[in-house]
């Protein structure tokens, strides 16, 4: 006869309300550091919305009052239309979505070519990728500016968007380990149904992949809207200029620190700020994905 003995029958009633206890009092100590560093990363972006809110001569009451006495709604107004903000806005939607769909494409196909593709120095040039991360994009600030001086770029987007469609090193490594942790015997059984590289690239590759490149859209468009630098260097024509430099202009970088109104630098900036926010807040299920997978099949390699 075979006897089973459970573990529980040996803990007495006071010994499992104390492990309850300490599981309770855990999880109480841990929603509290929680909470308490989402508000200290919160705390900035609520500041920005009171400031927002309030007459330029309320920001530098003393002490700082953070509730608004007095709600200025018409600051989204006034400060966006400061700096032409349509205008830019629509210049930097066309500049952002133009070099995120060329670095995008360019990187994932890479980075196909890479992984499934077997030629002749393949190692090699996945080695100089990443060994090109290790450069700092400053480095070659003064010859590309030369180099689209003499081409005749200077004043125009082409700066800003041509490069992107070549690769991003980054995302030429997130998409080539992607790719390796996919089974080969799907490209197999593709290619004896007759499929070459360019239907299994899009029509079982890329749905495969779909938590990697929409990472990498979400990097991309947040990295292009953000570029401060290149729109400074490349960029002269003020009805060229994208939202990084308007928002300079209304700081007071262009004219001093003291001429800044920052209630409505503040309400610009909100605006400035929703784009990426809203791209990331709806793909960030996938973005998880993304970054989830490629640190398990770096673990597995």
């Amino acid at each position: 006869m075979s006897l089973s003995i459970n573990r529980n029958d040996h803990v007495t009633p006071e010994a499992k309300r104390e492990v309850r206890y300490d599981k309770i009092s855990g999880n109480i100590i841990w929603y509290i550091v929680v909470i308490g560093l989402s508000a200290a990363m919160l705390l900035p972006l609520l500041w920005m919305i009171t400031v927002a809110l309030k007459s330029n001569n309320d920001i530098y009451h003393i002490p700082p009052e953070f509730w608004p006495k007095e709600f200025h709604f018409e600051n989204f107004i006034l400060g966006p239309e400061s700096i032409n903000f349509a205008r830019l806005f629509s210049n930097t939607v066309v500049v952002s979505v133009l070099s995120t769909s060329g670095s995008v494409i360019s990187s994932m196909l890479v980075g196909y070519g890479l992984s499934r593709i077997h030629f002749p120095g393949r190692k090699l040039w996945f080695y100089l990728f990443v060994g090109s991360m290790m450069l700092p994009g400053i480095v070659g600030l003064i010859p590309l500016f030369h180099m689209y001086s003499d081409i005749g770029w200077y004043d125009t987007w082409l700066p800003l968007i041509v490069p992107s469609c070549l690769g991003n090193p980054l995302f030429i490594f997130l998409a080539r380990q992607y790719y390796m942790s996919i089974p080969t015997s799907l490209d197999e059984a593709a290619r004896l149904d007759g499929a070459n590289h360019w239907t299994i690239f899009t029509q079982i590759m890329v749905p495969l992949t779909r938590p990697v490149w929409i990472t990498m859209i979400i990097m991309a468009f947040t990295s292009s809207w953000n570029d401060y630098l290149n729109p400074l260097v490349y960029l002269y024509s003020d009805d060229k200029w994208t939202l990084s430099l308007g928002m300079a202009t209304l700081s007071g970088a262009f004219a001093g620190v003291a001429t800044t109104k920052w209630n409505l630098y503040m309400a610009s900036n909100l605006l400035y700020m929703l784009p990426p926010l809203i791209i990331f807040f709806v793909a960030q299920r996938y973005f998880m994905q993304g970054l989830g997978a490629l640190g398990s099949s770096a673990r597995d390699k």
